[in-house]
C-alpha cells in the first residue's frame, strides 16, 4: 500500500511539472506578443546564449547596446532620435522574453534529471520530453531567423518569418499539453460518433491555420489597414483581391510594397474565425440531436471561448487606429492559444490513448 500511495504522488509531481510547463510557455507566448507589439523584438541584435542573460547594469553597457541599435535599420527608419530611456524600455521586453525561455530550460531539465535519475520516467514519456526538447530548439531557431530578418533591410521582422515562429511555439505547447493529458489526466473519455470526432478535428485543423493568419496579420499589423466590423472601411470584400489572380501578386513576396496585402490578410483572417465559429455551432447541435449530453456540454465550453475570442478581436480592430492596442492585442492572442489548447483536450477526450505506463 506505501509503495502504490508512493506511486501516486510520484505521478501527480509529473503531471504537475508538466502542466507548470504548459503554463510556461502559454506565459512565453504571450510575452513574445507584448515584445511584437511594443515593437521591442529587434532592440537585441545578437543571440548570446550565455552571456546574453546578463542585464545591462552600467551606462558604459547600455550605450554599447544602445549604439549596436542604432546601426539597425528599425532605428534608422522608424525609432531616430529615440532617448535611452525609450531604449531601456524595449530592450526590457526582448531581454524578458529571452530570460524566459531560459528559465524553461532550467525548469524543465532540473526536474527531468530528477525523475530520470529516480527511475520515475517511462520510455515513453522519455521519448515524448525528447520530442519536446528538439521542438523547443526549433522554436528557438525560428526566432533567431525572425529576429535576423529585420535586421538587414526591413524595419521589423518578416510577417511570414514571425507567424512561423509563432506556429511553431504554438506546436510545442500543443505537444506538452498533450503529454500531460496523456500522463496523468484522470477523466473518462466521452462518448463520440465519427462525424462529431471528425468535426473536432477540423476544427483543431482550421484553428491552426487561424492561428498562423493571426501571426501574419499582426506582422504586418494589419489591423490597422481597415480599423472596422463588420465591414472593412465601408466594404465587405478588400479592395484589390481581384489581384489574387495576377502573376505579380505579392502576398507572398514583398508584402509590404502593397497596401492592398493587409486588407487581404484582415480579410481571410476575419472569416475563418466565423467559420470555427459555425462549424463549433453546427457540432453543438449534431452533438444535443444524437444525444451525446456530456460532450455537448463542452462543446458549448469552447462555443463559449470561441464568442470571448471573436468579441476580443472585434475590439481589438476597433481600436487600431494608428497603432495595435498592446492590452486588447495580447488578450486575443491569448484566448486564441486557450481556444487551441481547449480543442486539442476535445479531440483527447474522444480518442482513446494508450497510458504512457
Amino acid at each position: 500500500e506505501y509503495c502504490t500511495m508512493k506511486r501516486m504522488i510520484a505521478d501527480r509531481q509529473i503531471f504537475l511539472w508538466l502542466l507548470s510547463g504548459v503554463f510556461m510557455l502559454l506565459l512565453q507566448i504571450i510575452l513574445g506578443g507584448i515584445t511584437r507589439l511594443t515593437g521591442s523584438g529587434l532592440s537585441i541584435t545578437r543571440w548570446d546564449i550565455i552571456t546574453g542573460i546578463i542585464y545591462p547594469l552600467s551606462d558604459v553597457e547600455w550605450m554599447k547596446a544602445f549604439d549596436m541599435y542604432k546601426q539597425t535599420p528599425q532605428y534608422s527608419k522608424i525609432n531616430h532620435g529615440i532617448s535611452l530611456g525609450e531604449f531601456k524600455f524595449i530592450y526590457f521586453w526582448e531581454y524578458f522574453h529571452r530570460l524566459w525561455a531560459r528559465l524553461m530550460g532550467l525548469v524543465f531539465v532540473i526536474p527531468f534529471l530528477y525523475f530520470l535519475i529516480k527511475g520515475r520516467l517511462s520510455r515513453k514519456l522519455i521519448y515524448d520530453l525528447l520530442i519536446v526538447v528538439v521542438l523547443a530548439v526549433f522554436v528557438a531557431s525560428l526566432g533567431w531567423i525572425m529576429v535576423a530578418s529585420g535586421l538587414v533591410h526591413r524595419p521589423w521582422v518578416n510577417a511570414y518569418k514571425l507567424s512561423f515562429h509563432l506556429c511553431a511555439a504554438v506546436l510545442l505547447i500543443g505537444f506538452l499539453w498533450w503529454t500531460a493529458l496523456c500522463y496523468g489526466w484522470s477523466h473518462k473519455r466521452v462518448a463520440a460518433n465519427k462525424t462529431t470526432v471528425n468535426l473536432i478535428r477540423i476544427l483543431i485543423g482550421i484553428c491552426f491555420v487561424q492561428i498562423f493568419l493571426g501571426g501574419v496579420m499582426s506582422g504586418m499589423k494589419a489591423g490597422i489597414a481597415a480599423p472596422t466590423w463588420p465591414d472593412m472601411g465601408g466594404h465587405w470584400l478588400p479592395l484589390g483581391i481581384d489581384e489574387i489572380s495576377e502573376k505579380n501578386w505579392s502576398l507572398f513576396g514583398d508584402y509590404d510594397q502593397d497596401v492592398v496585402n493587409p486588407l487581404v490578410i484582415q480579410f481571410f483572417h476575419r472569416n475563418v474565425a466565423y467559420v470555427v465559429f459555425a462549424i463549433s455551432l453546427f457540432a453543438i447541435f449534431y452533438s444535443f440531436r444524437i444525444r451525446q449530453r456530456e460532450l455537448t456540454k463542452r462543446l458549448v465550453i469552447l462555443l463559449a471561448l470561441l464568442t470571448v475570442q471573436i468579441g476580443l478581436g472585434i475590439i481589438t480592430i476597433l481600436n487600431c487606429v494608428g497603432y495595435v492596442p498592446l492590452l486588447w492585442g495580447v488578450l486575443h492572442q491569448l484566448t486564441g492559444i486557450i481556444c487551441f489548447l481547449y480543442i486539442l483536450y476535445l479531440v483527447f477526450l474522444t480518442k482513446a490513448v494508450i497510458p504512457l505506463e
